[in-house]
């Protein structure tokens, strides 16, 4: 197979994890970033040409894949632009912030007859594949509830002079700090079917125009329950990611910070164990993000190219991740 070519559109803190896997791959041929300091520190860290613009980077460069880490908001419009100059694309998340943007960067992808990769790094953490393993195996029975929690921390400095906390570009903390969560929990308990819930902005009142806590329960196809509490307000760093499975022949909590500890599990004639390591999260100085699964990510990119594995995670998912969301907000009560 010949040397993969990337580009990057968005030189912000989570294109150096995409570009290290990149080199680790393939050559990282091109970054692009509308903030021209961005762009060239990313060019000089990884031997990249340099554009600060996404029209003169599509222009003047060839790409097999292109990762697009822009903010939320601007996702639709360059996964489609990059779709149509003939590359692949592997999706921050969320995919959007809309489903009506899902469905036009899925047609885009459909008609140019490219592969779009959604990122999804957390069905790779060892305890969320082992219980998704158990599922799909049938071990746990009917599910019968599933409790999902996610007590993280976001300063206000996070949010300062930045386009995250903003309704256009960032959309909710349920699509900036969450959506792996959203996605986790349709990955194991299926679609959702009604939903209810209560937003708040409690402590950052002055600094975003989002909400930066929520409660919200489901009702799920299957006829399972289920509840979501989320914050960004934990005091002075990240508490809690965490899953609890209530089921008929067993139950089981994925906890630790980022989903990365099997801390509980009661199933019947079965006992979960020797699971590898999990990943370290996502450093970003003042604040931690998600464990960093993206060499996962980019290898399942590779296989799909050769033909050899399926998308992990691809464009339908990544929509009805979308979905959810937007159901929760458009029925969400602000107290």
């Amino acid at each position: 197979m010949p040397v993969i070519e990337f580009g990057i559109i968005g030189c912000g803190r989570i294109a150096q994890r995409h570009a290290r896997y990149m080199q680790e791959r393939g050559k990282l041929v091109a970054v692009c970033d509308i903030i021209p300091e961005k762009a060239i520190q990313a060019g000089a860290e990884f031997g990249a040409d340099v554009f600060f613009s996404i029209e003169d980077l599509l222009k003047k460069s060839s790409f097999d894949v292109i990762a697009v880490c822009s903010p939320n908001g601007w996702h639709a419009r360059h996964t489609v632009q990059a779709l149509e100059a003939g590359a692949h694309v592997v999706c921050e998340k969320p995919m959007a912030i809309s489903s009506a943007d899902c469905q036009e960067m899925i047609a885009s992808a459909r008609a140019n007859k490219k592969h779009l990769f959604i990122v999804k790094q957390n069905r790779f953490n060892p305890p969320v594949a082992a219980v998704k393993k158990l599922i799909d195996e049938g071990r746990l029975g009917k599910i019968y509830s599933i409790q999902v929690n996610c007590c993280w921390n976001r300063p206000t400095a996070y949010y300062a002079d930045s386009w995250r906390g903003t309704k256009t570009l960032d959309g909710g903390t349920l699509f900036t700090q969450f959506s792996h969560f959203i996605d986790v929990l349709y990955w194991l308990a299926g679609d959702v079917k009604h939903v209810e819930a209560m937003l708040t902005n409690a402590a950052h009142k002055n600094s975003i125009q989002i909400e930066d806590s929520g409660a919200v329960i489901f009702e799920f196809v299957s006829g399972a329950i289920g509840s979501l509490h989320y914050t960004v307000n934990s005091f002075g760093k990240n508490m809690e990611g965490s899953f609890t499975i209530v089921a008929e022949k067993g139950t089981v909590k994925v906890g630790g910070q980022y989903l990365n500890e099997l801390e509980y599990q009661a199933i019947e004639n079965y006992t979960i164990d020797d699971l590898p390591p999990g990943k370290i999260a996502n450093d970003y100085g003042f604040y931690q993000g998600t464990m960093s699964n993206h060499d996962k990510v980019y290898d399942n990119v590779l296989a799909v190219l050769r033909g050899s594995e399926a998308i992990a995670a691809g464009m339908m998912e990544g929509m009805k991740t979308v979905e959810i969301i937007e159901k929760i907000y458009k029925t969400a009560h602000w107290v």
